[in-house]
């Protein structure tokens, strides 16, 4: 199971999130309390390793933007979080995880758009990421998307986590607010939901050998 932590703005967080068994470090570029410069994103990226993947998270940014970001940086993949259409996601030379808030009026939608993750979020908050609640996740037996290909956020936290990966069989969980104490990375919390992740997921194991 990947995890995903982002909204990353301190050495100290991305070193307990790598520590902890992150597989996903997501840094925000967008207007948030989590937004990071890119000249910080990219001290910070250099101090992972390669096999922790560096995410960009953009709201509809230009193009060109978008491109210099990854270069100065180092991103892996990009995080599109806006209204970026199918075409200009194509346009970008970088696996793409695209985010789309789940509601049953947009669920044929996402299955159309070129992208290597879809990140299944609850309904946009004021800065367009979600609003620290879960969705339905029963939403997602109405839609044939790949598992392999599914991010799971919205409202997760160390507490709910496993319940959320049983329900909804992703690939992958995404988190920001759900590891935060008065709106900063809680170390502590970090590492509980990376554990409770990875512990679920020995379970799955356990349970398809058994």
């Amino acid at each position: 199971m990947l995890v995903k932590i982002c909204g990353i703005t301190t050495q100290e967080a991305a070193n307990t999130a790598v520590q902890a068994g992150a597989d996903f470090i997501g840094f925000v570029f967008a207007p948030s309390k989590r937004r990071i410069t890119p000249a910080k994103a990219a001290t910070i990226a250099a101090t992972l390793p390669s096999t922790v993947k560096k995410v960009g998270v953009f709201v509809n940014e230009s193009l060109e933007e978008v491109k210099k970001i990854v270069e100065q940086v180092g991103l892996d993949y990009i995080q599109l979080h806006g209204d970026e259409t199918p075409e200009y996601a194509k346009i970008l030379d970088i696996p793409i995880i695209k985010a789309f808030s789940v509601n049953p009026e947009n669920l044929a939608a996402i299955k159309t758009y070129p992208c290597d993750y879809y990140l299944l979020d609850s309904p946009k908050g004021a800065n367009r990421g979600g609003n620290g609640t879960t969705f339905d996740w029963d939403l997602l037996a109405k839609v044939n998307l790949e598992p392999e290909k599914i991010i799971l956020a919205g409202g997760l936290h160390p507490d709910n986590v496993q319940d959320a990966i049983a329900a909804a069989r992703p690939a992958g969980v995404d988190v920001s607010s759900g590891v935060e104490t008065d709106g900063q990375k809680d170390l502590a919390k970090i590492k509980q939901f990376i554990t409770n992740v990875k512990r679920k997921d020995e379970h799955i194991d356990h349970i398809r050998n058994a």
